[in-house]
């Protein structure tokens, strides 16, 4: 039996979608092929090339580019593809088009690659899936493949590629470690934000953050390094970083997007570049050895990287730049199925199995009792009980998330009610419960909802004054198909204010929280409502 082209109609819309053991094999097709241009050895070159002049390409950028457009462009064109280009100037999205209508149109054109650039972040994710379908139902040859060209402030996978393919190249090729100063606007920078999770590709990590802290890493991607296991530092100027001595021996500078983040920072714009910017005096303090990188482009007048360093032994930022279009080659090539038939991974990934969130509670073997509920709830004859409702929160926030489950369950508020309670003497362990009268059969939807809504809840139904189902409810792993689920960043394709139609979907983080599936953002369990977030 052939062995299947894993990489083949492949989208890389975050730098995860990608495993450690795919990208060590196109980092080493990349080697293959750099050699090969720097020979300019034809036989080899060939072996890469798609030579199919109706294989579409198509470039997508709705925000400006020179690097990742150009290099792209050059790495299409050595394809001898068809290689397209979307002018958003003139396009239909000037007259309130939406994306997935956009790309339906370009994919049943026969072509099969997009890169796409846009402001708005999970855009690729969304295209990913929805042209899928749309290429299902019209019986497309293939489905496309989307390829994250930046997303807004979300992620760059394909400059996450060639910054790990660099980083390798100056460390002789080995992934064993990695000592890397993040310098510059690490708030803004989805350079920087897509190392949270591609830095994993070496065994042990360091990573120093240098930053002021209106330009600092968010949160969720700090968290997220040190799950992975690097280990982080913070320091909020390069001056303060070199009064220790554990300096890094490769640093990567961004640009500082200041003229995002309005007047009051751009008054103080001058200290701020300061505290980012790399000057002489600094060199005494360097390693031996030690490598200087930059996504570009870098400002002309206030550089974080001076034009001083250009012709010094610190100047790997021209060799990173170069680099992009081998590593678009070979991405191209992988996507295409030109190449990657013989990667073997070591193991199989496994499917996560289905886990019990909902958990049904053997009601024979629990105790008898004589009451259903305590303090202050008079007992019903007939309806639901739901306990322990945000235990260890504070009265007032017990009793607004009570109303927030009502509003997210359709449960009428003008019958039975809410009640703050303690089981503690000290009164300092507070829960909510909500008990509603009636006759109620709630599916596996529902509890679905209620799970995702009021985790480490009990709900009971009760029947005749007795309890005839108790569940404990737990988050669950995964929360799509419900209308009134929001993700809160302004920016991502799924948020309400971008009219994109895109259903909300969450998936739990090791932390118990919910991070959207498009941009990533990570929210509490509390705040996936739309009805909260109002």
């Amino acid at each position: 039996m052939e062995q299947q082209n894993v990489f083949t109609s492949r989208s890389l819309c975050v730098i995860e979608d990608f495993s450690i053991e795919e990208r060590q094999y196109l980092f080493e097709q990349v080697r293959i092929l750099k050699k090969a241009m720097e020979n300019q050895d034809a036989a080899t070159l060939e072996k890469y090339r798609i030579d199919d002049k109706d294989f579409g390409i198509y470039e997508v950028f709705l925000e400006d580019s020179t690097r990742t457009k150009e290099s792209f462009r050059n790495a299409a064109n050595f394809h001898h593809a068809k290689v397209s280009e979307l002018n958003s100037d003139s396009s239909s999205f000037n007259k309130g088009e939406s994306y997935a209508d956009t790309f339906y149109t370009l994919s049943g054109y026969a072509n099969t690659i997009f890169i796409v650039r846009s402001k708005l972040e999970g855009v690729c994710r969304w295209l990913e899936d929805t042209c899928a379908s749309y290429a299902k139902r019209n019986k497309l040859y293939r489905k496309p493949a989307f390829i994250n060209a930046g997303d807004g402030k979300h992620e760059h996978p394909t400059q996450e590629l060639l910054d790990e393919f660099t980083f390798l190249e100056d460390n002789n090729w080995s992934n064993d470690s990695l000592h890397l100063a993040l310098v510059g606007d690490l708030f803004h920078g989805r350079t920087v934000h897509s190392k949270a999770d591609g830095l994993k590709i070496f065994k042990q990590v360091k990573v120093d953050l240098i930053a002021p802290v209106e330009l600092a890493m968010p949160e969720t991607y700090i968290q997220r390094m040190r799950e992975n296991g690097y280990e982080v530092r913070m320091f909020e100027s390069i001056e303060s970083y070199l009064q220790q001595d554990e300096v890094a021996d490769k640093w990567y500078f961004t640009r500082p997007q200041l003229e995002r983040m309005g007047d009051r920072i751009l008054q103080r714009q001058a200290e701020l570049r300061r505290s980012i910017t790399f000057r002489k005096e600094f060199l005494e303090h360097m390693k031996a050895g030690t490598k200087f990188y930059h996504p570009l482009p870098r400002h002309k007048v206030t550089p974080t990287i001076p034009t001083f360093l250009d012709e010094t032994p610190f100047n790997g930022w021209e060799r990173q730049s170069i680099n992009g279009m081998y590593v678009r080659i070979v991405l191209l090539s992988l996507i295409a199925g030109r190449i990657g038939s013989d990667f073997r991974p070591a193991g199989l990934v496994q499917e996560p199995e289905e886990e019990d969130y909902i958990q049904e509670v053997n009601l024979a073997a629990l105790p008898i009792r004589e009451k259903v509920i305590s303090e202050g709830v008079q007992p019903i004859h007939d309806g639901l009980v739901i306990d322990h409702i945000c235990k260890g929160d504070s009265p007032s926030e017990i009793r607004d998330h009570m109303r927030l489950i009502s509003s997210v369950l359709g449960l009428d508020e003008a019958k039975g009610g809410e009640w703050v309670s303690t089981g503690h003497k000290d009164g300092t362990a507070y829960k909510g419960i909500i008990f509603r009268p009636g006759s109620y059969e709630l599916s596996r939807k529902h509890l679905k909802r209620l799970s995702a809504v009021a985790p480490g809840s009990t709900l009971n139904l009760i029947q005749g004054g007795k309890v005839v189902n108790k569940f404990r409810l737990h988050l669950p792993p995964r929360i799509y198909n419900f209308e009134d689920l929001g993700c809160t960043n302004e920016a991502c394709i799924s948020h309400p204010d971008q009219s994109e139609g895109v259903p909300a979907r969450f998936y739990r983080t090791r932390d118990n929280r919910f991070a959207c599936a498009y941009c990533g953002k990570n929210h509490t369990f509390k705040e996936i409502w739309k009805s909260r977030n109002k």
